[in-house]
């Protein structure tokens, strides 16, 4: 089975077995959650109608969502880890619950092929269920369901909440027990009886129980609206149903991986290489969808765009270590862009600045290489004289400096001191290793540090203040087309109960009196109390109607569009899940405090409102 097909295959089993609404994937970029940096669920974009808010296709929703996740980038390599997935879920909002979600599930694996389902054999399925504790009960319900369904006591765990719970992702918020499918993949029949420590056994798909809510008090209460939030990787089941022990085994990258493996003139990696050919197939993959998202995230410093030009820039280093001496990036995107570009068609849409950018990339980080090994050759000079001590002259966290200050490779580094007589034999190379993880390791607890204050993860913030900030983004963004021109366009937003930080699309500095000028019409919308109204149209009747916002990341063939002001005094129309003040005298005052570059073509502009 292709990954087409199987995309096809689950979309279609709910739409047409389940009456399920077949929504479209959102941006990677999260529109109003500023809790992470991408979407890494496919619950994200749904946040606020996980909430509450009702959904304009239903209370029944099927899709694939594209996700990034990068919190253990450095495990990517193995077989198994990738950093970009595609996550086939279907979502319960306060309609069906457990008996039916476990119901669907075991159906679309169960049943044949003809019948629309996988096909895979009850006795080659295990599934776990949480076990319970003090805040919640021993999910007896779900396992029970699956007794009935066939599946064994022997077949079913009990696991804890590290195992077999969801959320909430920040301190509070919806969450409950969820309960897990496996698949045999080891040698032979599957065992009688399931072991959580038996890797043979693969998680194949997850089901979420919403149904209470954590509140500030630490107490877990019953939610009024419970729901259901499924998760199948596409990758996964894929390298499942075909029999391969790694996703890097199917076709989604097997073009890539031979290419990387003759611009290397590879035949039979040994296994150094196969980590470093997964990780630039990986890496490249992730950042030709990025640069190919409707929102255009470029290389820099902060945020998103660090993340971008981090896994470039490991790849290329991972490149250089097989021996790739030419530019290889662009061409590497090319083949993902093919692959992908039925299901996924922006990527076509925008495929010259993803060629343009990675080149670009590219070539700036061989500059960089080339600037570190003139900062490696600088040191040895200074140190010349301490050359009988070998690689120990050199300072504790230099090597480590190399590699965080100007992006040089470890490998490098003891590539260089090893040519030049700096290090002698494996004991050299491990005092180097050891002395660089001990850094590295420090590194990464400051940077874990500093996400976790930035970045706690968790539901959008629903509170009065983030909804009035929430609104006055439609202000600034109808504000900054009127100053700037059409050519605006939002590129992102982040927004807490402090402030909003709005990306929108515009090639020059603000003038003082642009943003003099923003301000005022913004404020005015305020001091008018105008009204504001929601109303859902198809994604057509929005467009005729004015609306602005990125269609083609919206869900569905209906969308809820809200208009600030009525009849002759319309100020602005905007496609938005939400949420929002009913009046803009609600936000009270609006102030720009900060107007800067986020990346190439890209402003940011961080604004208060209320005082």
């Amino acid at each position: 089975m292709t990954a087409a097909e199987l995309r096809r295959l689950y979309i279609d089993f709910f739409v047409e077995n389940f009456d399920h609404a077949e929504i479209k994937g959102a941006s990677l970029i999260p529109e109003n959650d500023p809790t992470v940096l991408f979407t890494t669920a496919g619950m994200h974009p749904l946040v606020p109608f996980l909430l509450g808010e009702d959904h304009p296709s239903g209370k029944r929703l099927v899709n694939a969502q594209k996700c990034i996740r990068t919190g253990d980038i450095e495990e990517v390599g193995d077989a198994t880890h990738l950093t970009f997935f595609e996550m086939l879920g279907n979502w319960s909002l306060g309609d069906y619950f457990k008996e039916g979600a476990i119901q669907m599930s075991f159906e679309f694996l169960t049943k044949n092929r003809e019948s629309g389902g996988l096909g895979l054999a009850l006795s080659e399925l295990a599934v776990t269920c949480f076990e319970g504790d003090s805040d919640a009960p021993k999910d007896e319900e779900s396992a029970e369901i699956w007794r009935k369904l066939g599946v064994s006591d022997d077949r079913i765990a009990f696991l804890p909440k590290k195992d077999n719970w969801w959320g909430p992702a920040g301190s509070t918020g919806p969450c409950g027990p969820d309960t897990e499918m496996f698949y045999w993949t080891g040698d032979g029949d599957a065992p009688d009886v399931y072991d959580p420590e038996d890797n043979s056994w693969v998680e194949i798909w997850n089901d979420v129980f919403m149904q209470y809510n954590k509140n500030e008090a630490g107490a877990f209460e019953p939610l009024n609206q419970t729901n259901v939030d499924t998760g199948m990787g596409l990758e996964r089941v894929l390298a499942v149903l075909g029999g391969v022990k790694s996703p890097y085994d199917t076709e989604l990258f097997r073009e890539a991986i031979e290419e990387i493996r003759m611009l290397a003139n590879i035949s039979e990696p040994n296994e150094s290489q196969i980590q470093s050919e997964r990780i630039i197939a990986d890496h490249l993959r992730t950042a030709t969808f990025i640069l190919g998202d409707p929102f255009g995230v470029s290389p820099s410093n902060t945020d998103q765009g660090y993340i971008l030009r981090r896994v470039i820039r490991r790849a290329i280093r991972h490149g250089r270590k097989l021996g790739i001496e030419t530019d290889f990036a662009r061409k590497i995107a090319g083949i993902y862009v093919k692959t992908y570009i039925d299901s996924y068609p922006e990527l076509m849409t925008n495929q010259d600045r993803i060629f343009a950018e990675m080149a670009k990339e590219e070539m700036n980080f061989n500059k960089t290489l080339n600037r570190g090994i003139s900062v490696l050759s600088k040191e040895m000079e200074k140190l010349d004289g301490m050359k009988d001590k070998g690689v120990r002259a050199f300072a504790d966290d230099f090597i480590f400096e190399m590699f965080a200050t100007y992006g040089f490779p470890v490998e490098m580094t003891i590539e260089e001191l090893k040519n030049a007589g700096w290090i002698q034999n494996e004991k050299d190379i491990e005092f180097v290793m050891t002395k660089f993880e001990e850094n590295f390791v420090k590194h990464q607890e400051l940077s874990r540090s500093g996400a976790e204050k930035k970045f706690s993860g968790g539901l959008a913030d629903s509170s009065e203040e983030t909804t009035a900030l929430h609104t006055a983004t439609h202000l600034l963004h109808k504000a900054l087309k009127i100053v700037l021109g059409d050519h605006v366009e939002q590129r992102g937003s982040n927004i807490t109960s402090e402030r909003l930080r709005f990306d929108f699309s515009h090639p020059e500095k603000m003038t003082p009196e642009q943003k003099e000028e923003v301000e005022k019409i913004v404020n005015e919308q305020i001091q008018a109390a105008l009204p504001i109204s929601c109303e859902e149209m198809t994604v057509d009747e929005a467009k005729e109607n004015g609306a602005i916002g990125l269609f083609e990341s919206k869900y569905g063939d209906k969308v809820k569009v809200y208009t600030v002001g009525e009849g002759e005094n319309v100020f602005s129309k905007e496609i938005c899940g939400g949420p929002h003040v009913e009046n803009t005298s609600t936000i009270k005052s609006f102030k720009i405090k900060k107007e800067e570059s986020s990346s190439s073509g890209v402003r940011r502009i961080k604004a208060v409102i209320g005082v």
